[in-house]
């Protein structure tokens, strides 16, 4: 692998890394969240730095490169990660109007317009 490629994914993951402990002392993550994100991180670091370590599943998955399964793996986590974001922004959603309906309702029976 490209030694600048590889120096991005090691910024990358420490920039991570930093981000979600800001977050977490912020108490903007729990303890679980951070320790994911953190997690991942790490992972992003160790197969950037040695990309060799994943050359038996490349190779068993008929990959040409290490950088396709990278490819393939991030689609994967961004469409998951899409799938799950509009899931939690369609519940809000839902609660939202159901609390805006009930307001609603209560202000009627009140007489205020």
């Amino acid at each position: 692998m490209i030694i600048g490629v590889q120096l991005l994914g090691v910024l990358f993951g420490l920039m991570m890394l930093y981000v979600t402990f800001i977050q977490h002392k912020r108490r903007e993550l729990t303890f679980n969240e951070w320790g994911f994100w953190s997690l991942l991180s790490c992972v992003f670091i160790v197969f950037s730095l040695a990309p060799g370590l994943l050359d038996p599943l490349v190779e068993s998955l008929e990959f040409g490169r290490t950088m396709d399964l990278f490819t393939i793996m991030g689609f994967m986590f961004l469409v998951g990660s899409l799938f799950y974001t509009y899931t939690i922004v369609r519940t809000d959603q839902k609660r939202f109007e159901e609390l805006v309906r009930a307001l609603a309702i209560r202000r009627v029976k009140r007489g205020k317009p």
